[in-house]
């Protein structure tokens, strides 16, 4: 039973977590996804799923399963391009990334990689944190680019680095001659925030928390891009990772400044893969190739 349809049957349902779902989006009548799933379980031996009032959930069993299923599924095309001779010429490399990477990182070294490999080209869906590592999981991307809190299961980190919090000001602001401050030094400025469950916000809100301060931002935005213009216009302060803006820096003339509370330090920016899968030879080469340009840029 180890082959499709069943194993395809049984991770649309691990995606979906509904027998039903999985086969409006399959064409496929639910009771053969039913059945199908019930002879993998029959053959295996134990349960794959935990059935619950709004869904199914997979076993421990189950999720040992989807995630040789997805490494099988993605070795099958790599084998599959190289013998019709893509191999490295043409091929596409995926990367899901939250926005901070995507804004000025990404870009950049997209372009570089493609001088020197010209035939390959790129996807880069453009998610949360949670997202894009939940895509590196399921296999949809080869690699994720996105900042972290904490380890996440299947999931392989490449590289990691520190990447601060800091405050981004205007040349002529009152504290662009400060080079480190602490956040509550910031209260008598206008700032501009990230949106609530960024790993940016999560760590702001935690240190005002912790110092017992809050403030009333003039914006609130996704777009880390967003808030730096805004910054620069409105003379305010804006928080953001060195990664996401150090090309702004060198162009338009802003400055970074430290933030001192320990908080602000507390999340890395990782380079995801799937656990256990062997990346094909151009994802290989563009990872170090981001390992590269992330060592080149300054925290």
């Amino acid at each position: 039973m180890l082959n499709s349809p069943a194993l395809e049957y049984f991770l649309e349902v691990v995606r979906t977590g509904s027998v039903n779902e999985a086969s409006r989006r399959l064409l496929v009548a639910g009771s053969a996804i039913s059945r199908q799933i019930g002879k993998l379980e029959q053959e295996i031996g134990v349960p794959l799923f935990e059935r619950r009032p709004r869904g199914m959930v997979p076993s421990e069993a189950g999720a040992l399963l989807a995630a040789y299923a997805r490494r099988a599924a993605l070795e099958t095309d790599q084998v599959l391009a190289e013998i019709r001779g893509r191999g490295r010429l043409g091929a596409t490399v995926r990367v899901a990334s939250s926005q901070g990477a995507a804004q000025e990182f990404l870009p950049h070294a997209m372009a570089a990689f493609r001088k020197e490999n010209p035939g390959t080209t790129f996807q880069l869906p453009v998610v949360s944190p949670s997202s894009a590592t939940q895509m590196v999981q399921d296999g949809s991307v080869d690699l994720a680019v996105t900042f972290s809190l904490a380890p996440a299961p299947d999931v392989r980190v490449i590289h990691a680095q520190r990447a601060p919090i800091q405050a981004m000001v205007r040349a002529d602001h009152p504290l662009a001659q400060r080079d480190e401050i602490h956040l509550h030094e910031l209260l008598p400025y206008p700032v501009a925030l990230t949106e609530e469950g960024t790993t940016n916000r999560r760590l702001f809100d935690l240190c005002c928390s912790v110092e017992g301060i809050s403030f009333d931002p003039l914006l609130v935005s996704s777009s880390s891009s967003a808030l730096a213009t805004f910054a620069k216009e409105a003379n305010a302060v804006s928080l953001n990772s060195h990664i996401t803006v150090h090309e702004r820096l060198r162009s338009e003339g802003l400055k970074a400044i430290a933030i001192l509370n320990p908080e602000m330090h507390l999340r890395t920016i990782q380079i995801q893969a799937m656990a256990g899968r062997q990346l094909p030879a151009v994802v290989d080469a563009f990872a170090d190739h981001l390992i590269q340009r992330l060592s080149e840029i300054e925290v």
